[in-house]
């Protein structure tokens, strides 16, 4: 590395530091204007020796995260989250309905896109496994469809949904669908994935636990297999956000009671081994 170009380089960083923010930019902005030839790294290395440093991305001013309606109750059946994720091999899409409370996964849906048909798909599925689809209102839905959003009207909302800003969240078509079946919609602050953190959670222990589903290549197999672990994640293994029960339990009311019976079995084992042991000292002097 020659002298002029070292002056070079540092001459097109005092210059174009603010804009470009990056070593590799700037080598690309000396070429461009025809003002040095050098490697990425090189770049990086004459600016370390010279003691100068980029700047960094400015800082965002942190949003507060959105409250929840005060009527949305923290027990099961009444706040779920949704989100989608992908399975390349497959070539498929999942989106997923979880109760934010139970950690239930109430419904799944495969597809080769990812829109607001299937978040209805995936909703309706998640009404009908919890015996509430009564609460699509063919007429409303209807209502809504025309842009009539009707004031005052008591059957709005009963449920909340939790997502992110994706289109196929914030969409008119799944705004209005989501309206029609008394859910009101939630999003969380935007390049947050802490709000959405239920599902995150959810897809990322999915996918560690089952590591063979992002191996299989047939969309059927694919979706046979999510549906049979689905009856599993629900029914047999225990959720540490639940307190060890599984998720059917405390999303049908018997998390408490098996959480009250393992702390009764533990006091009762704590006297058992004390009064056994202070028996065996009496035998034994």
């Amino acid at each position: 590395m020659l002298a002029a170009e070292r002056e070079a380089i540092l001459q097109i960083a005092e210059g174009w530091a603010e804009i470009d923010r990056s070593h590799r930019k700037l080598a690309h902005r000396g070429s461009r204007l025809q003002a040095f030839y050098a490697s990425e790294s090189t770049v990086l290395r004459v600016l370390r020796e010279a003691g100068l440093r980029l700047p960094g991305p400015a800082a965002r001013e942190p949003l507060e995260p959105r409250a929840w309606p005060e009527w949305a109750e923290l027990v099961p059946g009444v706040i779920m989250i949704y989100d989608f994720t992908h399975f390349t091999r497959a070539h498929r899409c999942v989106v997923a309905v979880i109760d934010v409370i139970s950690k239930y996964w109430l419904a799944t849906v495969v597809s080769a896109e990812e829109s607001s048909t299937q978040v209805e798909v995936a909703f309706t599925r998640a009404l009908v496994a919890e015996g509430k689809e009564h609460l699509l209102d063919a007429d409303l839905l209807q209502e809504l469809a025309t842009g009539t959003v009707p004031d005052n009207d008591e059957r709005i909302p009963v449920l909340l949904a939790i997502s992110d800003n994706g289109p196929q969240m914030t969409s008119k078509a799944t705004a209005s669908f989501m309206a029609g079946a008394r859910i009101a919609q939630h999003f969380g602050r935007p390049g947050t994935p802490n709000d959405q953190s239920w599902v995150e959670s959810f897809f990322g222990h999915l996918k560690a636990e089952n590591p063979h589903l992002e191996k299989i290549t047939e969309p059927g197999v694919l979706e046979s297999e999510l549906d049979r672990l689905r009856i599993h994640y629900n029914a047999v293994r225990l959720h540490e956000g639940v307190g060890y029960v599984t998720p059917e339990d405390e999303h049908y009311g018997r998390g408490e009671a098996i959480r009250a019976a393992r702390r009764a079995g533990l006091v009762n084992a704590r006297a058992t081994r004390i009064a056994t042991r202070r028996r065996t000292r009496k035998d034994q002097s």
